[in-house]
């Protein structure tokens, strides 16, 4: 890949095929039916992990998240290195009884796709831009990354576009990549596989500028169902002002308003939100990846969720994707968010956005006071 490239192309076309990779790892751990699930607890502000699957024979917590992955990194990798052939768990609901009842879902979930994802990502990517900053979900990693989870192929389609003017000088030290290695972790441990993604956004300044959006199981119920699949997945990319692939925009339709927003996460204020806006239907999914990917495909008109639940890497990847369709995402105040290294992870505004062709100024205005109120 020739340095006269610019770096946001260099960039986007370098996280493509390490999120090729990522979700090929999650894939083969999903396959292999043992997700190595803990909960993330917050415990004096910081993040610890406690162990609750039967993988290990007993519950600590753990000093970091990566000691979870650390305590697997040898006979969990000795086993997915090997070449297996792609697909997903025999038995969905198998994966599902492996969940301890006692401790699941209360937090926070992070398993071995999740940690093993971000390892593959952020080698990937470090190796090829080391003064870029990465800031992933699930913290730093000191665990031996195996050889063939690094990637240092670029998309070549990516490659090919006209870089934006205002992108086409920036500095190494103006770059944020905002990571999350599996966006809908829930999702992936219930096997809901459409809803998991793998997001990897690319912040100049304050501003989302490129995203990666890789979805590991699209096409895998009809590859389940017997039908034949050229090859399971997809990777959808954007840069703002230059261009979007992988995908088709297409608008949502007219005559209805479609609303998106949490599976699992509902409030009072997050329904209150939604009842003010008179929708026809809402589709309740997992993931902001998946959410935005609805808006960006037609298949509904606005994603709102109006909770502080939603961190930097949620946002990052879908909402430059989505601005390079022309849609927008703001908090419920109307504020963009800013993606700089230093900013707080979690986005306590909620989030709001809105497909091509919306006017997300008339979604803000219905919002009711008493749910903006809830979200300072």
């Amino acid at each position: 890949m020739a340095q006269s490239t610019p770096l946001i192309l260099r960039l986007v076309a370098s996280s493509v095929t390490a999120a090729t990779r990522a979700g090929k790892i999650i894939r083969d751990i999903m396959s292999e039916g043992d997700l190595g699930i803990v909960e993330k607890v917050c415990t004096t502000g910081s993040w610890s992990s406690t162990v609750s699957t039967g993988s290990l024979a007993h519950k600590d917590i753990l000093s970091s998240s990566d000691s979870a992955c650390c305590s697997k990194s040898h006979s969990v990798s000795s086993r997915i290195v090997k070449p297996q052939k792609e697909g997903v768990a025999k038995s969905e609901s198998s994966v599902v009884a492996r969940r301890n009842p006692n401790t699941f879902g209360k937090n926070d979930l992070q398993t071995e796709a999740d940690r093993s994802a971000q390892r593959c990502i952020l080698a990937s990517l470090s190796q090829q831009f080391p003064e870029v900053t990465i800031i992933g979900e699930e913290g730093p990693s000191f665990c031996e990354v195996p050889s063939d989870w690094v990637v240092t192929d670029s998309d070549p389609e990516v490659l090919k576009m006209a870089c934006p003017a205002y992108l086409q000088n920036i500095d190494d030290k103006d770059v944020v990549i905002w990571v999350d290695p599996l966006d809908g972790t829930s999702e992936y441990t219930q096997g809901l596989l459409e809803h998991v993604t793998v997001l990897i956004g690319v912040a100049v300044g304050d501003r989302a500028v490129g995203g990666v959006i890789h979805q590991p199981y699209y096409n895998y119920k009809r590859q389940r169902e017997g039908g034949e699949v050229e090859e399971m997945g997809r990777t959808l990319w954007g840069i703002v002002g230059g261009g979007v692939g992988g995908f088709v925009p297409t608008s949502a339709p007219e005559g209805c308003r479609i609303l998106t927003t949490t599976r699992s996460h509902s409030t009072p204020v997050v329904q209150a939100a939604l009842d003010a806006l008179q929708p026809d239907e809402v589709i309740k999914v997992g993931g902001a990846g998946h959410k935005v990917m609805m808006l960006i495909e037609g298949k509904a008109h606005a994603y709102v969720f109006a909770s502080k639940g939603c961190k930097k890497w949620d946002t990052c990847a879908p909402e430059a994707v989505l601005i390079a369709t022309g849609g927008r995402l703001t908090d419920l105040h109307g504020d963009s968010y800013k993606y700089h290294k230093d900013i707080p992870h979690p986005n306590t505004g909620g989030v709001l956005a809105t497909g091509h062709g919306q006017d997300h100024d008339w979604y803000l205005a219905k919002l009711p006071d008493a749910v903006r109120q809830a979200l300072v």
